[in-house]
């Protein structure tokens, strides 16, 4: 048996306050009992209202460094973030057909919090063609479902998603009305929602947070229904604890969150 956490290899950009990116990967991997491998796809200038600018990787540095991590590390899952271009988004499915199949969690990130566009359309058509058929999982918000998508309606959104080639599709409600937050998960066996009490508050990060908590329940064996509750419990905590360090969203306090993964055998019991 092994006596190291489980590794998930996170592929996303860097967030200079902490909120979001590789640092709320991090944060939420280590709560949940992983390891967390990163390596950054892009740089930002951002505060915790808006993203100002992207500053993508070089490709072929970005896979220099992947292969020698690969190489060493006993990587579980891979969770993808921020690509920033449409020509990281091509090394990471490079990366990916190397490297064998891994399960992958996607949150497609589209655009910042405050509305800065974070994705060309090229790179909107390496994430249709050539990422999300790759995937595991996919942890849209409404809007992002929609871009990427076409549709309109949330089941419309999902259905596309998945013919697409991804067969778990968890789409976010936080964008949509109401004094809960609806979570959709879609799978071959239908939709399953998950129904959580609105926060007053926006958060900045919220999106990486969910996504990596699935990573690891993923990574710690947990079974997908398993692994999108107690990403949604986790991610709900997180923010219920967050706290506002700078003039725009709130930072999700994931340090604090007991919604810690259990392992396969914990929830058979």
């Amino acid at each position: 048996m092994s006596l190291h956490p489980p590794v998930v290899l996170c592929l996303s950009g860097h967030d200079p306050t902490g909120g979001a990116g590789l640092q709320a990967d991090i944060e939420t991997l280590r709560a949940c009992g992983c390891h967390p491998a990163t390596i950054v796809t892009a740089l930002t200038t951002q505060d915790t209202g808006d993203v100002k600018q992207v500053y993508p990787q070089n490709p072929e540095n970005f896979l220099a460094q992947a292969r020698c991590l690969m190489a060493d590390l006993p990587v579980t899952v891979v969770k993808i973030g921020l690509l920033g271009s449409a020509d990281m988004a091509e090394a990471v499915v490079t990366l990916l057909d190397e490297a064998g199949p891994f399960p992958v969690v996607l949150d497609p990130i589209l655009a910042a919090g405050g509305g800065h566009p974070l994705a060309s359309e090229r790179l909107m058509r390496v994430l249709v063609s050539q990422v999300i058929p790759r995937s595991l999982v996919v942890t849209p918000n409404t809007p992002e479902a929609s871009r990427l998508s076409g549709r309109q309606e949330p089941d419309d959104c999902a259905s596309a998603l998945r013919a697409m080639g991804c067969p778990h599709v968890v789409l976010t409600g936080t964008h949509e009305d109401g004094k809960e937050v609806v979570n959709r998960w879609y799978s071959e066996a239908g939709r399953v929602d998950g129904r959580w009490p609105r926060l007053r508050e926006s958060y900045h990060g919220s999106g990486c947070t969910l996504a990596s908590a699935l990573a690891a329940g993923l990574a710690r064996g947990l079974p997908m229904a398993g692994a999108v509750a107690a990403a949604q419990r986790f991610t709900w905590e997180a923010l219920h604890n967050g706290y506002a360090v700078g003039r725009g969203q709130r930072l999700p306090q994931r340090c604090l969150s007991s919604g810690a993964m259990k392992t396969t055998e914990e929830t058979h019991e």
